[in-house]
C-alpha cells in the first residue's frame, strides 16, 4: 500500500500534476486508510510519509501525522462503497477552471462523455474544514471527480492507479476546452452523438 502511493506521488509530479507539498492521496484497505501525512511533497514520497488511520482518522502508530485532508477522503469512503482510492491535487489547467468557478461540462471531446459526463464544481469552504467535507464529500453520490471551488481536483476511484488516470485525463479535457476556446468556436457534440456515448459509458461501466 505504501509503496504504491509513493509510486502514484513521483507520477504526479513527473506529470506535472502536483508541485511542492500540496495535495494528498489515500488508499482504503479494509478498516484502515493509508494516507499522505501532513506537509510532505507528493513527488519526493518515501513509506515513512505515509499514515495508518482508523476510519475515524485517528492516526495508528505513527511519528507524523495525517493530511489535513483526512475527514474527507473517510466521508466519501463512507459514502460510496465501491471506491478505494483517492488523489487530491492541484493540476494547474484544472484548478484553473476551479479558480474560476467553472464546471467542465462541455461535450468538447469523447472522452469526457465516457469517463466523466461532466466534472461539477463543488461550492468553496476553507481547506480542511467541515463544509469544505460537506460540499464536497456530497458531490461523490452522483460523481467521481469533482474541481474543489478556488482549490483544486479531487478523484476517486476502484484502485489508485486508475484514480490517477482520472486525474490524467480530466487535465487533459481542461487544456482541451482551454485551447480549443483560445483556436475558437468550438464544435460540441450534438445531442444524438453524446446519446450514443452515454450508450457506450454504461456498457463501459456495466450500468
Amino acid at each position: 500500500m505504501k509503496s504504491l502511493i509513493v509510486k502514484i506521488g513521483r507520477m504526479l509530479y513527473d506529470k506535472d500534476l502536483t508541485s511542492g507539498t500540496s495535495g494528498n492521496i489515500s488508499i482504503l484497505d479494509g478498516k484502515k486508510m493509508y494516507i499522505t501525512g501532513t506537509g510532505t511533497a507528493l513527488g519526493m514520497l518515501t513509506t515513512d510519509d505515509i499514515v495508518e488511520t482508523d476510519l475515524d482518522g485517528r492516526e495508528i502508530d505513527s511519528a507524523k501525522k495525517a493530511s489535513s485532508e483526512k475527514h474527507l477522503h473517510l466521508a466519501i469512503y463512507k459514502l460510496r462503497k465501491d471506491l478505494k482510492a483517492i488523489i487530491h491535487c492541484h493540476s494547474p489547467f484544472l484548478t484553473s477552471f476551479a479558480a474560476c468557478r467553472k464546471e467542465l461540462s462541455e461535450p468538447i471531446i469523447s472522452e469526457n462523455v465516457i469517463y466523466f459526463g461532466k466534472i461539477p464544481l463543488a461550492q468553496y469552504a476553507m481547506p480542511s474544514s467541515k463544509e469544505l467535507v460537506e460540499n464536497t464529500s456530497k458531490m461523490f453520490e452522483n460523481f467521481e471527480t469533482v474541481l474543489m471551488a478556488n482549490h483544486g481536483i479531487i478523484t476517486a476511484a476502484d484502485t489508485l492507479l486508475n484514480a490517477f488516470f482520472k486525474i490524467e485525463t480530466a487535465e487533459t479535457y481542461a487544456k482541451t476546452v482551454l485551447y480549443s476556446n483560445l483556436i475558437g468556436n468550438p464544435v460540441l457534440l450534438n445531442e444524438k452523438e453524446i446519446s450514443d456515448l452515454e450508450v457506450l459509458r454504461a456498457k463501459i461501466h456495466g450500468n
